[in-house]
């Protein structure tokens, strides 16, 4: 009996995939445990392997397309063995996008029961299923009234403006020139929008490049507006004097980059200090969830990192029970992966604090969005040289922004305020670090 193959739900927020690339082809021997496709999920781009032994006998979707999770995506089994040349309808409801396009289904097949037939090419059918449209918004310019494709397309240039007249040949130039012909004055019969409008638009207007909000970044923007406009973000700014972290950064790299191959940078003496200070301050270290507190006696800090087209918050676990050496070279592999898109899953979750460090800009403070369910965030600005008063007498110091984003839901001002002053006393005296 044939193996159906699903779409894998790999994490708690995941409601899609989209497949990159298959690694086999219809016909091709597949074994357990050989990796069958690749697909980007809300957070990372993973190989999926293949449960089943036999052949792979149908792959229903090419790459590219969106796909809710657990919907069933191909089939391995025994060469002779026949399967659906329609994927089975899912169980659940499935995406949003995946409901727009059975209502168009659904109102084109009502239609046919009702005796009125359309006729179109097939390829004006697949034009208006692409973009979701039902194809009895389209008036056909063929013989008998056959919608032809591009009628369709006069109809996806004009945003599905049935009353906005336009040629043919001007919406295939307005698709190709990226022009907008609902902002293009016809000049033609009744206000026909013609070749030659849109022609001298062109002349007038900005072509604008779009793309669709989808995968990791619609994901981000999803997230960073639940958390801006649901916790009441406060932040507060410290400057921390960096001299000493300075000199055992100093005095420790030549050493760590021995042991380790990579070289102590201020990042982890950073994290080392706020795990070391957060142990201390319970309230900064604990989640928000489902109208409840958890505090958590070890921390795990979230490292915000910048990927193609997105960010990643990889995750080191248990950072209080760690030292330089050992900070050091997992902040340096998991950064590492994240940037070429090889973490784990289970690399991406858990943390309950998060450091999101700009230091290598010129970035001195900013206000950093809370990485929910965690209930604060440490904003990194850079080191710079600056005069500063120390006993009377101006001294020239290197002095480093840093920017705490909170809850005010659950955490207060002054709590708040003393990690902050906990955590400046630590980075500006680090040999307590050592002790």
């Amino acid at each position: 009996m044939p193996k159906e193959i699903f779409m894998p739900k790999l994490s708690s927020t995941m409601e899609v995939g989209t497949i990159l690339q298959w690694l086999k082809e219809e016909g091709d021997t597949v074994e357990i445990g050989e990796p069958l496709f690749e697909i980007m999920t809300d957070k990372i781009n993973i190989e999926v392997e293949a449960y089943d032994d036999g052949v792979l006998l149908k792959k229903y979707y090419e790459v590219d397309v969106q796909i809710p999770v657990n919907a069933v995506i191909g089939y391995i089994g025994d060469a002779s063995e026949q399967v659906p040349d329609k994927p089975p309808a899912p169980s659940d409801e499935g995406t949003q996008e995946g409901h727009v396009a059975s209502t168009v289904t659904e109102i084109d097949e009502a239609a046919k029961t009702d005796g009125e037939k359309v006729r179109a090419t097939p390829a004006a059918r697949k034009t208006a299923k692409d973009h979701q449209l039902s194809i009895h918004q389209v008036s056909g310019t063929g013989p008998k009234g056959r919608i032809q494709k591009r009628d369709v397309e006069a109809i996806i240039h004009t945003g599905g403006e049935k009353d906005l007249r336009v040629s043919p040949l001007a919406a295939k130039v307005a698709a190709r020139e990226g022009i907008d012909v609902a902002n293009v004055s016809g000049s033609g019969a009744h206000g026909k929008i013609m070749k030659n409008d849109v022609t001298a638009a062109t002349q007038t207007t900005n072509v604008v490049n779009t793309q669709k909000l989808t995968g990791m970044r619609k994901v981000i923007a999803d997230r960073m507006s639940q958390s801006a406009f649901t916790a009441p973000h406060v932040t507060l700014t410290s400057e921390i004097d960096m001299t000493k972290a300075k000199e055992i950064r100093k005095q420790l790299l030549p050493v760590i980059e021995k042991e380790t191959g990579y070289r102590l940078s201020f990042t982890e003496i950073i994290i080392q200090a706020v795990s070391h200070v957060l142990t201390r301050h319970p309230q900064m270290n604990m989640t928000f969830e489902q109208n409840e507190l958890h505090f958590h006696e070890d921390v795990h800090i979230g490292l915000a990192v910048a990927v193609k087209d997105g960010l990643m918050v990889p995750v080191i676990s248990h950072a209080n029970q760690k030292g330089l050496k050992q900070l050091t070279q997992e902040a340096k592999d998991i950064v590492k992966n994240a940037r070429v898109q090889k973490l784990l899953p289970d690399q991406l979750k858990g943390s309950t604090f998060t450091i999101s460090n700009l230091g290598m800009y010129a970035v001195d403070t900013f206000t950093p969005i809370i990485n929910q369910p965690e209930v604060a965030i440490l904003g990194i600005g850079r080191i710079q040289e600056k005069p500063v008063v120390i006993d009377g007498e101006i001294h020239v110091r290197p002095m480093m922004a840093v920017s705490l984003s909170f809850d005010h839901r659950v955490v207060d001002g002054a709590p708040a305020a003393a990690f902050l002053t906990d955590l400046k006393k630590v980075l500006e005296q680090p040999i307590e670090l050592l002790m």
